[in-house]
């Protein structure tokens, strides 16, 4: 399946707009790691246990939205946006969304 945050997918044509898919997760770092990255705030530096946790939670909202655009019979999903929300302290929320539709490769008359 084609994820992309661009509008159409060069080369290709939507042949249906299905509907607005997302997927989201909301995650939460060990409460050590947290100390841990206070500690690092402090003195500067990346933040590395949040970075990873970060990553995993694209990862697995990127996973939800594609699910629900396979659901739905799409074979692309474009325009894809994230929003990061603060849940509670040292919690966060990943959503993903974008459009689900079917596209093909615009044939050329050579």
């Amino acid at each position: 399946m084609l994820i992309s945050n661009l509008e159409t997918a060069p080369g290709h044509r939507v042949v249906a707009h299905l509907g607005i898919v997302q997927g989201s997760t909301v995650r939460a770092k060990h409460a050590g790691k947290d100390i841990l990255a206070g500690l690092k705030n402090i003195v500067g530096g990346e933040l590395k246990a949040y970075t990873e946790l970060m990553q995993e939670a694209r990862a697995e909202a990127v996973a939800r939205m594609t699910a629900e655009a396979r659901a739905l019979g799409a074979n692309a999903v474009l325009n894809v946006r994230f929003v990061t929300t603060s849940i509670t302290a040292g919690a966060a929320e990943i959503l993903a969304y974008g459009s689900a539709v079917t596209i093909e490769p615009i044939r050329r008359l050579v």
